[in-house]
């Protein structure tokens, strides 16, 4: 019997919750398990409700549930909010000496407060006391929290943390014998865990990138966290500037001088980086672009998830310019997709915009050994001729001219925001206009060629296909597991790579596919749209979700199920 096991401790901002949900995170994963957790949190300083949602299986995950079997609820809100998701037999631990007035089924008494204060001295970590309570309901291995937990905390503190957890396995133990739930460890499998920003930072570091310049923004802001806390290891410049428009510049003037470099951002942000993504353009500099996308317009819902960029970065340009979008499917994929983006870049001098989103940038995973061996680095073509025959925007057949780099005398470098004839010099001769406005399009039938078909995943010839792309693929993928359980004929094609739109693959692929149904995490279907104006496809429906949060597999499967009864 497969193991499907979903936990989640729930609180008020400042109760440790982020911290708990880690150390639960590592502990199952140090057991054997596969993970996937995300963290739901509101946009305040203080307070406000928070949760941490961890999924354990025997098997790969890409995607949240909201049936639970154990929530650890830290306060009154949290058994309300998360009562009515329980699993038949789920338990909800709460502080029954604390919460006197909470009643009904499901629900197990724990002193929280009592024990941590007992056990550690400081009722601060009754969330430790949670911790080993849900541990001990479980009959899991509480050894392995304790690694975590040293890991984690330092001396004295890791100490009296672990002392509470104690307290509350052994409570657990004695006092709820015989639970439905269990859960033994499976061995002890070596796995990361990551979220999608570790993932996508350490693939930039693996891709040769030496700086980042960004402005801090949820939910994007931990990449540049994480690059900083390598910079003076593995030599990376990590620059925060006074606002977006500067960062993007930044990292434009120094891709301009050769160095791989990029920045991240949201949506708000993205908006203000507008015009140096056309300078990019048109200079012909590489740059590598985050968009981790949240809930707009304006402020929006700062911490929540969305995928309603997509439009706005496949046109955010005055005149026309290429550039490539790309959106990767996990957070594995996240690692992968920054390699490409920075190869990609670089071979064809254009501005590369990787797509994420709240809920991929920050959930977190298991991820298995990496095989460097696969990482290869393209940088395009670098001039080799005499430095007094060197044209920067020389005119080719593939639209890309050789590069050369300032102040390493090899040859001059001249670029301009105006445009420009094949030395770099400003002109307003319409004949040059033309012909260079030619040379930079040219690039996109290179690079359309090199585009990655979107993955098929089912049988080849279903009565329904849904379409899914970024981090909405791995609950499309579940919901297709769903549904074919249910003995519903039906199929996936999952996007990682959107402009140059793979309009013929596309097409290809969706011959033999019944009806089609587009899902995405925003209002109005983005690839629905981007679909009917690349390739002329018009889907047969959409299942669209915008109120901030991820789609759990089974949303989609019961949408689905409506449609063919």
């Amino acid at each position: 019997m497969s193991t499907d096991f979903n936990f989640m401790i729930a609180g008020e901002a400042g109760q440790g919750i982020k911290t708990m949900g880690h150390i639960l995170i590592k502990t199952f994963a140090r057991g054997g398990y596969h993970v996937f957790a995300d963290r739901d949190y509101e946009s305040r300083i203080q307070g406000g409700h928070s949760f941490c949602r961890i999924r354990v299986k025997d098997s790969e995950i890409g995607a949240v549930s909201e049936a639970l079997d154990i929530v650890v609820a830290l306060n009154k809100q949290s058994v309300g909010m998360h009562r009515k998701q329980l699993k038949p037999k789920g338990v909800i631990i709460y502080d029954g000496n604390r919460l006197t007035e909470v009643k009904g089924k499901n629900l197990f008494s724990v002193p929280l407060e009592q024990i941590a204060q007992e056990r550690a001295g400081s009722k601060v970590m009754s969330n430790s006391v949670g911790v080993g309570a849900a541990l001990g309901l479980l009959g899991y291995q509480l050894g392995l929290s304790e690694g975590v937990f040293n890991d984690h905390f330092e001396g004295k503190a890791a100490e009296a943390n672990i002392e509470a957890a104690r307290g509350g396995y052994e409570y657990t133990q004695k006092s709820r014998k015989g639970s439905a739930l269990h859960l033994e460890a499976a061995g002890d499998t070596k796995r990361m865990v990551l979220n999608g920003n570790e993932a996508f930072a350490l693939g930039a570091i693996a891709a040769g990138c030496k700086l980042i310049a960004a402005y801090p923004m949820t939910p994007a802001t931990s990449i540049m966290e994480y690059m900083a806390s390598k910079a003076k290891e593995l030599g990376i410049a990590v620059y925060q500037p006074e606002d977006e428009i500067a960062a993007i510049n930044v990292a434009i003037g120094a891709g301009y001088t050769g160095i791989r470099a990029m920045t991240a951002t949201s949506g708000s942000g993205l908006c203000l980086m507008v015009e140096g993504l056309g300078l990019a353009g048109l200079t012909e500099t590489p740059v590598v672009i985050v968009d981790a996308q949240r809930p707009g317009p304006a402020v929006g819902l700062a911490t929540r998830t969305g995928q309603g960029d997509l439009q706005f970065v496949l046109n955010a340009h005055h005149d026309d310019f290429p550039r490539a979008v790309l959106a990767p499917r996990s957070i594995e994929d996240a690692f992968w997709t920054a390699v490409r983006a920075f190869n990609l870049t670089e071979k064809y001098q254009l501005p590369v915009i990787v797509l994420t989103d709240a809920h991929l940038a920050t959930s977190y995973v298991t991820v298995g050994e990496v095989d460097f061996s696969k990482i290869s680095i393209d940088r395009g073509e670098i001039y080799e001729g005499k430095p007094e025959e060197y044209k920067r925007h020389r005119i080719t057949k593939s639209g890309i001219s050789p590069r050369s780099f300032p102040g390493q005398g090899r040859a001059l470098v001249v670029t301009n925001a105006d445009e420009y004839n094949e030395e770099g010099y400003p002109t307003e001769d319409p004949e040059t206009r033309t012909a260079m406005m030619q040379k930079r399009m040219r690039k996109l039938e290179g690079l359309g060629k090199e585009i990655i078909a979107p993955q098929w995943y089912g049988p080849e010839k279903p009565e329904i296909t849904l379409l899914g792309w970024g981090s909405a693929c791995g609950a499309v993928k579940e919901a297709v597991d769903i549904l074919q359980n249910e003995q519903v004929s039906i199929s996936c094609l999952l996007f990682n790579e959107l402009c140059p739109f793979p309009t013929e693959k596309v097409r290809s692929s969706l011959q033999k596919a019944g009806k089609t149904y587009v899902v995405e995490n925003n209002f109005s279907g983005h690839l629905a749209r981007l679909m009917k104006d690349q390739a002329d496809i018009k889907v047969s429906g959409e299942i669209l979700k915008y109120d901030g949060r991820p789609f759990p597999p089974a949303f989609i499967a019961e949408r689905i199920e409506k449609e063919v009864q």
